[in-house]
């Protein structure tokens, strides 16, 4: 396990975190790859997962009418990927595919959710963690909306 609570300690989202707490991360972790142009999760999928982008490049998408999958976001090294696992109905807002070769961390949901209801500060922690992912999204969409509906399509 200290491989990835060492990788994990780098993450700068999880950087103050108490090495207890990484090791309980690390718990329900495991490294995986995703091939270029592979899907990660479509939009409505179940958010039994979340990542952290360790190489490569990941894009999130959204589905708009008329102009079909719109990239709303690209992570890189270091981002996290995917909030979803925090929020019921656990459920995926967005799409996400690699870009390019990609391999990054996954944590499993359950695992993560069931440590935090153990111990409160533990979620806490996560909550307080991941709303910031949550405004960073929004605010990308708002401002990919804007692009989108100021440009609208002339086809």
């Amino acid at each position: 396990m200290k491989g990835l609570e060492a990788v994990l300690e780098k993450v700068p989202l999880f950087a103050d975190l108490e090495p207890q707490y990484l090791e309980l991360l690390a718990g329900c972790a495991s490294n995986v790859k995703f091939e270029a142009g592979e899907s990660i999760y479509r939009e409505g999928d179940p958010a039994d997962r979340f990542w952290v982008v360790r190489h490569g490049r990941v894009a999130l998408d959204m589905y708009v009418p008329q102009r079909g999958p719109v990239t709303i976001q690209t992570l890189v090294e270091g981002d996290l990927l995917g909030w979803s696992w925090l929020v019921p109905p656990y459920q995926r807002n967005l799409g996400a595919h690699a870009q390019v070769l990609t391999r990054a961390v996954a944590f499993d949901a359950a695992c993560l959710r069931g440590k935090c209801a153990e111990d409160p500060r533990l979620g806490f922690l996560m909550m307080q963690k991941f709303a910031s992912l949550m405004v960073k999204t929004l605010k990308a969409t708002q401002l990919q909306l804007m692009d989108i509906y100021g440009h609208p399509s002339h086809d």
